[in-house]
């Protein structure tokens, strides 16, 4: 009953039909392959991909896009990557501290640089792969499957189409993303992620019950609804700080006086620890093809390619917990929060404003942050180390695929719960 209220609501419910077109056309173009290349060498990349490695975990994002080199290929990884890099700069470049500061005006400047951006990523990135697959994946592939070319023609003008293709594709991804926000439910960007993540599920679990059998896969299957409860569990986990507004008189009129508190999530940071803990761990893999010292290969080929390695298990953990601190400090600034505070005329019950009141969310924010990251940890090496105790390979990112899916999931159900509220319905969260 409360599934069917959804679409009691003409305008709920245009607005579910809507984003479910978007992806239906999303997925649609992540199937259409850009021309001029080698649909057998196409196959073989499809293979090396579900091995695992970082072609395996572009490919997650992209739902299998980039190995077919799919006009849609780059998927929304670059405008994830220049969300990040604006965001990061918003800290350094005091122009876009002050757009940040703006409110919605300036929020519109910064999404345009994002877009230019994002323009500039693709295309660094499809001219970057169409060099790489003609010359043998480098360390795309590992050392195994280097003599794969997808680009058997390897002319300027084959080049120039291959990388105007991916290009236009990646615009019209991140246009499809900014509609379903407009127009749809819930956030753009996050709902073509979990479309992507979702649709390689059936086929990876297909490949563990064909590879390891029924026993193994019903194992496989606990674990996953193991992680699912417990990322759920910490999704919604929260740290609230209560903030108290003074009472004040303007005119005949008493303002103030209400209190609220401020929501810090224990898991702050999302999944982008992972995808910065990853990128980081294989640039020496992008390196070591370009150093011509042996002894840097060798150790790269023995400890960063095997993602069951000791070494490499120890600094991919390492690196999610520095990154989660990280991201963490940078999406909250306490001392920004402080004086936001501060202005509004609140304050923390016990606490001074100002600097006492900074110092104060400054070591709670640390203090959550810990387990929040120790979490992704986890969540990013149980599903690696549990799969290699059977010898699975075909299912590597089943905890950075369950973080995405519960996440957009849980944010989606809220804004959809919440309109539902707002007519006089039940909603999904009771």
């Amino acid at each position: 009953m409360t599934f069917l209220n959804m679409f009691k609501v003409p305008d709920l419910r245009n607005k579910i039909m809507f984003t479910i077109f978007v992806i239906a056309l999303y997925r649609f173009g992540s199937h259409i392959p850009v021309p001029g290349i080698d649909f057998r060498a196409v196959q073989k990349l499809t293979d090396v991909a579900s091995k695992g490695g970082v072609l395996g975990f572009l490919n997650l994002f992209s739902g299998g896009a980039l190995t077919r080199f799919a006009v849609f290929g780059l998927g929304i990884m670059p405008y994830i990557t220049s969300s990040i890099i604006v965001q990061l700069l918003q800290v350094v470049i005091p122009k876009l501290e002050q757009w940040r500061d703006e409110g919605a005006v300036g929020q519109r400047k910064i999404t345009q640089v994002t877009r230019y951006l994002t323009v500039a990523l693709a295309i660094m990135q499809s001219t970057g792969l169409a060099f790489v697959f003609h010359n043998g994946g480098q360390g795309f592939l590992g050392r195994s499957a280097s003599n794969i070319d997808v680009l058997p023609q390897f002319t300027v003008p084959r080049v120039l189409l291959v990388v105007l293709s991916m290009t236009a594709g990646t615009a019209m991804v991140m246009w499809l993303g900014e509609l379903i926000t407009q127009r749809g439910v819930g956030q753009g960007m996050s709902i073509l992620i979990f479309a992507n993540v979702v649709s390689g599920l059936p086929s990876q679990g297909a490949a563990i019950r064909a590879e390891a059998g029924n026993v193994k896969f019903a194992f496989v299957l606990g674990v996953t609804l193991i992680l699912l409860v417990s990322i759920v569990f910490i999704e919604q986990g929260q740290r609230r700080i209560p903030v108290q507004f003074a009472k004040r008189i303007v005119g005949r009129r008493m303002y103030g006086g209400q209190s609220t508190y401020i929501p810090l999530k224990v898991n702050q940071s999302g999944v982008i620890p992972i995808i910065f803990a990853s990128s980081v761990l294989y640039f020496p893999v992008l390196l070591s093809n370009v150093i011509p010292w042996v002894g840097v290969r060798k150790f790269v080929d023995n400890h960063l390619v095997d993602p069951t390695d000791i070494l490499y298990v120890g600094l991919y953990g390492m690196l999610i917990v520095a990154f989660a601190y990280f991201y963490t400090a940078i999406a909250f600034d306490p001392h920004q929060q402080a004086d936001v505070i501060r202005k509004q005329g609140g304050y923390i019950p016990g606490i001074r404003p100002g600097p006492p009141t900074e110092r104060h969310l400054a070591g709670i924010l640390n203090r959550i942050t810990l387990p929040g990251s120790l979490f992704l940890a986890f969540i990013a090496l149980l599903p690696a180390l549990a799969l290699s105790l059977f010898n699975i390979h075909n299912y590597p990112f089943a905890g950075t695929t369950l973080l995405i899916a519960v996440g957009v999931a849980l944010e989606t159900m809220k804004q959809i719960d919440s309109q539902l509220t707002m007519r006089n319905y039940e909603g999904f969260l009771k």
